[in-house]
């Protein structure tokens, strides 16, 4: 009988220390007064979100699901983010690609695929989008080694062989400021050496890729108007 009272009172200490080591690991995200704004660095956000990147995109895979894609390792590997709730963002997957060098991403193509130009004029690519979660680039051959390309459409587009001169993003910071209390405005955070941005305009997000990873500054109003759309689209 002591035996099994000693084994509830060990268990019963376990499940609460266990909760307080949850309570202290949750992550620390920047609020607004308002809680309008929140601001989610890079060490609060699954693995992958602290390794800087080259180049980023959303996808929305046309079934409610959002992914954000990052390129990372000087093209050698891409980090997918599932995004499609702001407040909830899960690390997808993680695809090793064998390319020749860093890449950006050019537009979307038929809403299943995204075009892509490597830089120093070493071609262009597919990013198949098919599997979100596990894509595949395909190298298009037989195309001029420089080039602009001009739309037609979603389904394809057109090289013409004259200089293209790529013009790198130049690093600046991004500062987050609160200003829902007018008389007292805070800075929130500041975000070092922005390279790229880019915005889901659903959900309100700005997800920013500088030199110490990935941030998310989120708009929880716009969140909530959103999820209230989607329930709405859903009873009807």
């Amino acid at each position: 009988m002591k035996a099994a009272t000693l084994h509830q009172l060990a268990r019963s200490a376990f499940v609460a220390f266990t909760g307080l080591a949850m309570t202290f690991t949750l992550p620390a995200e920047i609020r607004s007064k308002s809680q309008e704004l929140i601001v989610v660095q890079p060490q609060d956000l699954p693995e992958g979100a602290r390794t800087p990147g080259n180049s980023l995109f959303l996808h929305s895979d046309g079934s409610g699901g959002t992914y954000l894609y990052i390129e990372q390792q000087q093209g050698a590997r891409l980090t997918i983010f599932d995004v499609t709730d702001p407040s909830k963002i899960k690390l997808a997957g993680s695809v090793t690609l064998n390319v020749p060098g860093v890449f950006d991403f050019v537009r979307p193509l038929d809403g299943h695929a995204e075009l892509v130009r490597f830089r120093d004029n070493k071609g262009v690519a597919l990013l198949d989008l098919h599997k979100p979660k596990t894509p595949t680039l395909r190298m298009i051959s037989g195309l001029s080694e420089s080039g602009s390309t001009q739309s037609l459409g979603e389904t394809g587009f057109m090289m013409i062989n004259e200089p293209y001169n790529y013009v790198r993003a130049t690093s600046r910071d991004y500062q987050v400021v609160d200003i829902s209390s007018p008389s007292e405005p805070v800075l929130l955070a500041t975000v070092k050496e922005v390279r790229h941005e880019v915005v889901n305009s659903d959900t309100g997000t700005t997800f920013l890729l500088g030199s110490e990873g990935l941030t998310v500054v989120r708009r929880t109003s716009v969140e909530n108007d959103y999820k209230i759309h989607l329930m709405q689209m859903k009873a009807n």
